[in-house]
């Protein structure tokens, strides 16, 4: 390996590390050749998602921010030509070469970013799982070359893994996406509960809504569960961590009594720590 790539993969562990803690906890279970298209991976989603969750990229700078998005596309598509921008660059374009993952799913991923800066809701489930199926379905689909799946019948359990983890993130961040102009729950939903989450304020409406969306999240991760044993023993223990770890998110969501405004609902690092290690010693057994 170069030491561009060297450096490139560092920094693409070092952003994991620091804002994407499940994927790197459950990476760490994994070979180190695998673990660092993990972070790759995740590095590329990061950036892009950066982009468009910027303060105020679709309220006051909508313009300036596409540019940005486009420009960063445009960057990966050159690494991927063999132009590398940047040592994280060259990076995630070694990992899309090595792993053989296709170049559409990074298509639709960068269009779902782009609906960021133009859909500020989603009437309906299936509209939003229109949105969701290049932001979060896409990934699972990323992720497989890499996990070296035993079986092809892994793809759509990896897929409802990615729905499931995006409508966690979608519960847990309902405050922050409010900040940006953005509602990700259903309008169908909401009104059908009479919840309004720009009021801001946890009553019975909003337990009810955010009870029923839990529910649907947690059958996701059922699906998503089934896909697990399709998996050998090294990324077994990888899905089977982040797995746990993500929809524990919900539990601490309805710990706090749903109230998704005040703070964001966390597990802590060392719970992580103790749940990687769990998954260790278990073997892939635990994960199933």
């Amino acid at each position: 390996m170069t030491d561009e790539l060297a450096a490139g993969y560092a920094e693409c562990a070092r952003l994991t590390r620091a804002y994407g803690t499940t994927y790197y906890w459950g990476a760490v279970l994994l070979p180190k050749r695998q673990r660092r298209h993990v972070h790759a991976i995740y590095a590329l989603c990061r950036l892009a998602d950066d982009i468009v969750d910027a303060d105020g990229a679709t309220t006051q700078r909508g313009a300036a921010t596409r540019r940005a998005l486009a420009g960063f596309r445009a960057s990966f598509e050159r690494a991927l030509a063999g132009d590398p921008a940047d040592a994280t660059l060259a990076a995630i374009a070694r990992t899309v070469q090595v792993t053989g993952i296709e170049h559409e799913c990074f298509d639709r991923f960068f269009d779902a970013m782009a609906m960021d800066l133009r859909v500020a809701g989603y009437d309906t489930w299936k509209d939003l799982c229109g949105y969701m199926e290049g932001s979060a379905a896409v990934i699972g689909e990323m992720m497989l070359p890499v996990l070296e799946p035993l079986s092809p019948a892994a793809k759509e359990p990896a897929r409802a893994l990615g729905f499931a983890f995006q409508l966690t993130n979608f519960l847990r961040d309902v405050g922050e996406d409010l900040d940006r102009g953005r509602v990700y729950l259903p309008a169908d939903d909401l009104r059908r509960f009479g919840a309004d989450p720009w009021r801001r304020r946890v009553d019975d409406a909003w337990r009810e809504v955010l009870a029923f969306e839990i529910a649907r999240n947690r059958e996701l991760y059922a699906l998503a569960r089934t896909g697990v044993p399709l998996l050998p023993p090294a990324s077994a223990r990888c899905v089977g961590t982040a797995l746990a770890l993500y929809s524990r998110i919900l539990e601490r969501i309805e710990a706090r009594d749903y109230d998704v405004f005040s703070g964001r609902a966390r597990v802590p690092t060392w719970r992580k720590a103790v749940t990687a290690a769990g998954f260790l010693v278990a073997g892939p057994r635990a994960a199933a």
